[in-house]
């Protein structure tokens, strides 16, 4: 009787152990945080983790109270608690739709890489983008284009506000590490790390400069062209022949960054100078001083002419693409042969035949 071969699983806290458990590890984590909530020691720092700090409630004449919120400190440790949720619902993705997708599609390492990233973004797309457009509709910014700077500084923010921003900085966050658990190939993590740090860096400093107005107008058109590229992307891997989504994507995209300019031009150059409130305050968290207007609309426009530059770049490797995969099409398919035509010096011969057109017969030829 044989034995039945197990596999050896890899030893514990190895690199791939913490790769193949790093979903439960975190869980286990979270978990301990949300358990902090059942006794009174621990209760008021596992609600520093769980729970949106720094909430203003502000009572109006003849209005109910509306409940603000500002930023600081204790948001470290709100964006670390969701930093692990990011984690644990990148796994779930990752392995019950995925996963069973690619096993369907066969698809090589490289497209199997591509393939993932572009599933767990789209995800992620299409939340932020129906998530936005919510709070757009409730506080009609579309209505209002004045509302963007006018009241400036904005140091007061709404639950849903502050709580999608809190999200969106974790989700990013949880980016990096996902680098090593989903063991990125070494080629392709300094493109993820451009565009990982590149929405750190904006999506932090409009929250942290009270510019949350202008990031959450700016992110919502932007989600949606990301959300059609990396959607487009899996209908090609899936089938070549489906590239329709491309075409609407590139024009999408120039619209965007033509949207993205002109509204940040707009509130650095027109609104912000004209607002009452000029100066630099960290109290008020007022930053509408020359300076950082600058920075920021230069900081906004080297990121949109970086991004045409390497949507340019992708539009011409596709164009040279297709140019040399019709041109060795043309050069497959050859031409039909033309049939040759009779020669007369040569008594109409064909294929090395002499064929006479003399039609007497040979007992005539001899006496000739």
């Amino acid at each position: 009787m044989g034995f039945r071969k197990k596999n050896k699983s890899p030893p514990v806290l190895s690199h791939e152990f913490v790769i193949q458990n790093h979903a439960d590890m975190v869980s286990c984590v979270a978990m301990i945080i949300l358990l902090g909530l059942m006794f009174e020691v621990t209760a008021k720092f596992a609600i520093m983790f769980i729970t949106v700090q720094y909430n203003v409630t502000q009572n109006l004449e003849a209005i109910e109270p509306v409940n603000l919120y500002q930023y600081g400190p204790k948001d470290i440790a709100t964006v670390f608690f969701y930093l692990l949720i990011a984690v644990i619902l990148h796994a779930l993705i990752q392995e019950y739709i995925l996963d069973k997708m690619n096993r369907r599609l066969h698809l090589s390492k490289t497209k199997h890489s591509k393939f993932n990233e572009s599933g767990q973004l789209a995800a992620f797309y299409l939340f932020s983008f129906i998530w936005g457009c919510s709070i757009l509709t409730a506080e009609e910014f579309a209505t209002n284009p004045t509302f963007l700077w006018e009241g400036y500084p904005h140091s007061h923010m709404v639950f849903q506000v502050k709580f999608f921003y809190i999200c969106q900085i974790a989700y990013w966050l949880h980016a990096l590490p996902e680098l090593y658990f989903q063991k990125v190939r070494k080629e392709d993590i300094p493109r993820q790390l451009y565009y990982i740090c590149l929405y750190v860096f904006h999506i932090t400093g409009a929250y942290i400069l009270n510019l949350h107005r202008l990031g959450l107008v700016l992110l919502v058109p932007h989600s949606l062209v990301e959300l059609l590229f990396h959607a487009s992307r899996l209908f090609y891997f899936s089938d070549e022949n489906k590239q329709k989504g491309f075409t609407l994507w590139a024009l999408l995209f120039v619209i965007a960054r033509l949207l993205t300019l002109t509204l940040s031009v707009l509130t650095f150059g027109f609104g912000l100078p004209r607002v009452q409130n000029q100066g630099f305050s960290l109290a008020e968290g007022n930053f509408n001083v020359l300076t950082v207007r600058m920075t920021c609309l230069a900081a906004i426009c080297l990121t949109q002419a970086w991004m045409m530059w390497k949507f340019i770049n992708f539009q011409l490797k596709k164009w040279r693409e297709h140019s040399q995969s019709q041109a060795t099409k043309k050069k497959a398919v050859s031409p039909k042969s033309k049939p040759h035509k009779k020669d007369p010096t040569r008594g109409g011969s064909a294929n090395g035949v002499l064929k006479s057109d003399d039609k007497t017969s040979p007992r005539a030829r001899k006496t000739l």
